[in-house]
């Protein structure tokens, strides 16, 4: 389960453009856009470009959180 705004906060801490998440997903920065643009509404829609996207910022380093039903993210501890 992933929401805009984790997306949005995870590019942030590792320090990556839109673009660079579209390139290293393998999708349209416009996906990238619009999954952002979800806020703090859970992504739903194709799930294989999600994953695509997890994917790549879970490489850089990020680490997604859900607890409490509260969407997070943070770096992951080396």
């Amino acid at each position: 389960m992933l929401t805009g705004n984790q997306l949005k906060a995870a590019r942030a801490i590792v320090g990556m453009s839109q673009g660079q998440l579209a390139k290293q997903a393998g999708i349209n920065i416009n996906t990238v856009v619009t999954m952002e643009k979800q806020g703090a509404d859970l992504l739903t829609n194709a799930p294989d470009k999600i994953e695509a996207v997890k994917n790549a910022l879970e490489k850089s380093g990020v680490e997604f959180l859900f607890t409490d039903n509260q969407p997070g993210v943070r770096l992951r501890r080396k």
